[in-house]
Order: C-alpha cells, then structure tokens, then sequence
C-alpha cells in the first residue's frame, strides 16, 4: 500500500490517474496519509514534524474533493495508526448514467422505472441548500399560484410543504407538467390536491393555464429539444403575472454510477467545459433586469437563478 507524507497533491494525483486508468487499471486503491484530526488549527498545506517524519497536513474534505476529480467514491477510511488513516477511493463507472441514453422515449428516461427517477436530490446538500434559499428569497409564503415545469416526481413541491404551515401549503395552488406519464401518475398519488398536467412544454399555450407569481423550472429548459433562449422569454411573457417571480436551476453537475459529479459536460468535450451554462445563466439574467426582475445568481452543483419583480412604491 501507498503512504504519503511530505508528497505535493499534484504527485498524489498523477499515483492515483496511474492506478486508475494507466498501469493495469484498478476498480478500487488505498493509500496511508496522516490523520486529518491530528491538528484541526493547522491550514491545509501545512508541513508537521511527527516522530522525526514530516508531513503534509490535508483535511477530510481534501480528500472528498480529490475523490469526485478523479471520478471515485471515497469509502468510510480506517485507522492505521495513531497518526495515520487509509483512505480507499472506488472507482465510478462511467458508463452507468442516465444522460448516455439515447431514446425520444421521454418514460425511458425520466420515468418512475428509470435511473434518473431514483436521483433524490433533496436529498443532496450542494442543491438543497440553494433551492430552499431560494424559495425563501421569492417569498413563498407569500406565492398564491406556482407553476413547475419539469416536475417529476414533485420533489420540489415536497420541500415547498416542508417550509409551508399546513393551512398555508393547503392553499396554494401548485401546478406541474412534465412529458413522462408515469412521472406525473407518480406526482398525483403524491400530491392529490395538487394540479398535474403531462404534456409538451414547448405547447403551454393550448392549456390555457392563465397567470401565476412564481415560476420553478430545475434543469428542464435546456435539456428539451427547443430554442432556450426563445422558450424562455414565451415563458415569462406568457406564464407570468405583474408581481411575479422565477426560481431557474441550471445543472453544473452529471449523474455517474449514482453519484453528483460536480461540472457541466459539454457536447465533444472529455472534460468540464462551462461556457454554454454561463451564457444561458448570462442571457436569462440580462434578460429578466430588463423586464424589471432583481435577480441573484447562487449555488454549485446546480446554479439557482432566482429572480423577484421589482414593485415600485
């Protein structure tokens, strides 16, 4: 087994690329590295002197961190020795993701059997975090009608109860719509007071649906097969009353072997490549301040775009 010291991070990556994918490629590797509750007061980086060896000191969420880059799931570590633990990555596959489905069959890929139906994002820290404040800075309790487009399972509708009174969750008028059937059969049993419709986003119009004050879309509008930019402003010039608000969630992460991976992944590009999340980002909120929207830019894994009409005194 592998024990690191004094060794820079960069070696430590390039000893962990090798045994991954280069020299007879590994599915799992540990290594020794010193404690990260050996001291909690030094900074990441610092050299220590323990038993005449020095050492590099590197927290848990180093080691956290360093798992993802390399596409790995880091395992519970074990104690070596007093000063001393094991860290074991394992290996993600990188073939076991929903966004590598090739299919128009909406069900087959977002539906109630499918992978991505198993992703529990509120579950999360890096989007659940962002999207309750988010809902807190439009002022949810104050919202009478809210609309979700790309609903799925409701999970969104979930964490608007969650910060709801029940008197006040009882009233509000939540609509959704997503293309999967089962989703939204999933969704009613879910929420039967609540209004669900399955159908084509791009075709809001023939439902007639009127006006609403709050708009929540998470990682739908880019992922259909449209015209972002001009989808979006038919949205707000269509959906949206005077007073409205919108909470737009961009995702700056992908789904591998059952795990958040953080970094948006482009069309021919091996790596993380962020320029299309940053222009749509950059469009919707030029976009909106021109309407007269304050609007705030938060998050990691998945970028909140939250926005409130300005109301003049």
């Amino acid at each position: 087994m592998e024990q690191f010291t004094n060794e820079s991070m960069l070696d430590i990556m390039l000893w962990i690329d090798s045994e991954l994918n280069l020299i007879k490629p590994k599915e799992n590797i540990s290594f020794e590295v010193l404690s990260p509750d050996i001291d909690s007061s030094l900074h990441l980086g610092s050299s220590i002197l323990i038993d005449n060896k020095k050492y590099i000191y590197r927290s848990f969420k180093s080691w956290v961190d360093l798992s993802q880059l390399c596409f790995c799931k880091i395992l519970t570590p074990k104690i070596a020795s007093k000063n001393t633990i094991i860290i074991t990555y394992q290996k993600l596959d990188l073939n076991n993701s929903f966004h590598k489905i090739k299919t128009e069959d909406k069900d087959i890929k977002y539906g109630i059997d499918s992978d991505f139906s198993n992703i529990i994002k509120n579950e999360e820290p890096a989007f659940i975090y962002y999207y309750k404040e988010a809902l807190k800075n439009v002022n949810i309790s104050l919202r009478k009608r809210v609309i979700n487009l790309g609903i799925n399972k409701a999970d969104e509708f979930q964490t608007i109860k969650y910060m709801l009174s029940k008197d006040d969750f009882k009233n509000i008028d939540l609509v959704g719509i997503d293309y999967s059937q089962s989703a939204i059969k999933f969704a009613k049993n879910r929420f039967p007071t609540k209004t669900f419709y399955q159908y084509d986003i791009n075709k809001l119009d023939e439902l007639n649906l009127g006006k609403f004050d709050l708009l929540i879309t998470i990682g739908t509008l880019q992922s259909i097969n449209s015209n972002f930019k001009t989808l979006f402003m038919s949205l707000v010039q269509n959906l949206l009353n005077k007073n409205s608000a919108l909470i737009i969630g961009f995702p700056n992460s992908r789904w591998i072997d059952k795990e958040m991976i953080y970094g948006a992944k482009a069309p021919n590009y091996s790596y993380s490549e962020l320029s299309i999340l940053y222009k749509d980002v950059y469009f919707c909120k030029k976009y909106l301040q021109q309407h007269k929207y304050r609007v705030t830019i938060t998050g990691k894994d998945y970028i909140f775009l939250t926005a409130t009409k300005i109301i003049k005194r």
